[in-house]
């Protein structure tokens, strides 16, 4: 009898130590692999079962979550959903998420570490998801979004002195709240949105690149007087007219007169290619690379915190295409965050503060979350030119306002400096032009300027010959910084 109870507890060992072992490969080996197997609900569940911390402009949320009483049981919720897509992007049980959503789902969800709050314990039950407090400023958001009324472009606009995002707008827009949940009704607004030629849910500010077209020359412009290709702004450039392209039988030609032989201050006041074109070729394709590099084009790594597009100037090109390219065509491209950082980079003395659209980020319940202190603290991003020119390029860019082609951001009480901007595309540049417009305003009892703004509006819909940065995109703009000046 005793060898059969010592086999059977040898057996019963044996499975002891086998279900030891199981629990071993499902709890540790296997672990990653079960959590992040698509069939495994349990982490859904989990993420989905308490609010969302939400993320505020102007001091007030502009997203929230409802209880749906399912299963994944709270879902994100927007107000004015349209207006704030570009900034808050979406937050969906289905297709994940984007934008300021996906870059801060961390903190948002509550699974940072650092809303514990005895972080180094671990464990315990999730904590309330945290709070995102962005720059952005609701009139100066709105203002944006209704100038573009639903045409296709975008607006960037930035505090020069700190880099604080206050504006970030995209048209056409879209609600968010449209992917929030599950089932048929999210999956056909999914599909309705992907499908629609309009791209809704393109962030045009921040992912999309344009050629930026004569409010490039505001680079050239630096790049000449910084390379001393340029020693005095108000003297002739010994440049001709028609200008023919190096090695080509090409003319280029100008929209003003008066182009031949013009100072550099002139060649920005009215925008002549045949100055900006041959004084990029002057400067040359080493020195070019440097100054734009200066201002941040060719950087692939820029987060806000979400991802930035690229903003490009060829690295190689003949000299024909360099003339093309320091007039802002060719394959130059730039997001309207890039144009709204080169007028912000005059404004504030030539130093181009790092961008950023989060403030601080908060626990629940309003106090600040260790990292925060990253978010609130300006540094300088690029030096895109030495203040002795900034203070050059800021006369010249004033001049356009006041006195050339710019004169529909002109605001009363405010000194404005801007350059405007209409750049061809399409093959044989057959395509209705972008009207660009970048500007910076100062109240006149300020002691800097207080915003730097870019528009670019596609306007499919415009006549061609309709198209200009002064007539369509600087009104925008002007009513852009009316809402920062206002405070």
């Amino acid at each position: 009898m005793t060898p059969c109870i010592r086999r059977a507890a040898a057996l019963l060992l044996l499975l002891f130590f086998a279900l030891l072992a199981n629990a071993l490969r499902v709890q540790v080996i296997e672990a990653d692999a079960l959590d992040s197997n698509p069939a495994n609900r349990r982490p859904a569940i989990s993420r989905y079962a308490q609010p969302r911390g939400d993320i505020l402009a102007g001091g007030k949320p502009v997203t929230g979550s409802k209880d749906t009483g399912e299963q994944l049981r709270f879902e994100r919720t927007y107000a004015d959903g349209p207006l704030y897509a570009p900034v808050t992007g979406y937050a969906s049980q289905t297709y994940g998420a984007s934008l300021l959503e996906e870059a801060e789902d961390a903190l948002l969800s509550g699974a940072d570490p650092a809303l514990a709050r005895l972080p180094f314990l671990g464990g315990g039950a999730r904590p309330p998801g945290g709070n995102v407090v962005t720059g952005i400023r609701p009139s100066m958001q709105r203002a944006a979004f209704e100038g573009l009324d639903g045409r296709r472009g975008a607006v960037a606009a930035l505090e020069p002195a700190t880099g604080r995002v206050l504006a970030l707008v995209s048209s056409p827009s879209y609600d968010p709240g449209m992917l929030s949940g599950t089932g048929k009704r999210v999956r056909d607004a999914w599909a309705e949105l992907t499908a629609d030629n309009a791209a809704p849910m393109l962030n045009r500010a921040i992912r999309q690149t344009y050629p930026p077209g004569s409010s490039f020359k505001i680079v050239t412009a630096a790049a000449a007087l910084e390379a001393g290709v340029v020693a005095d702004a108000e003297a002739p450039t010994r440049t001709p007219e028609p200008y023919t392209l190096p090695g080509t039988a090409t003319t280029l030609p100008n929209e003003a007169a008066g182009c031949r032989n013009a100072s550099l201050a002139y060649a920005v006041q009215w925008s002549c290619n045949t100055v900006m074109a041959e004084l990029g070729v002057r400067v040359g394709l080493e020195g070019m690379l440097d100054a734009v590099a200066a201002f941040g084009f060719n950087d692939g790594s820029l987060r806000i915190p979400s991802l930035v597009t690229r903003s490009n100037f060829d690295a190689d090109m003949t000299e024909d295409q360099l003339a093309l390219s320091a007039i802002g065509q060719f394959d130059t491209k730039a997001t309207p965050l890039q144009m709204a950082m080169v007028a912000a980079a005059v404004a504030n003395g030539g130093e181009v503060m790092r961008p950023h659209l989060v403030d601080r980020v908060t626990q629940a319940d309003g106090d600040l979350v260790p990292r925060a202190a990253q978010h609130a603290r300006p540094s300088v991003h690029r030096t895109a030119m030495s203040p002795s020119t900034a203070q050059v390029m800021r006369r010249l860019m004033v001049a356009v306002v006041e006195e050339g082609t710019g004169h529909n951001a002109a605001i009363e009480g405010a000194t404005v400096g801007g350059k405007t901007g209409t750049a061809q595309h399409g093959v044989g540049n057959a395509g209705t032009p972008y009207a660009w417009f970048i500007a910076w305003a100062q109240a006149d009892d300020a002691a800097r300027p207080a915003v730097a703004v870019a528009v670019v509006v596609e306007d499919a819909s415009a006549y061609r010959e309709g198209i200009s940065g002064d007539r369509i995109a600087a009104p925008i703009a002007r009513k852009v910084m009316e809402a920062a000046l206002k405070g």
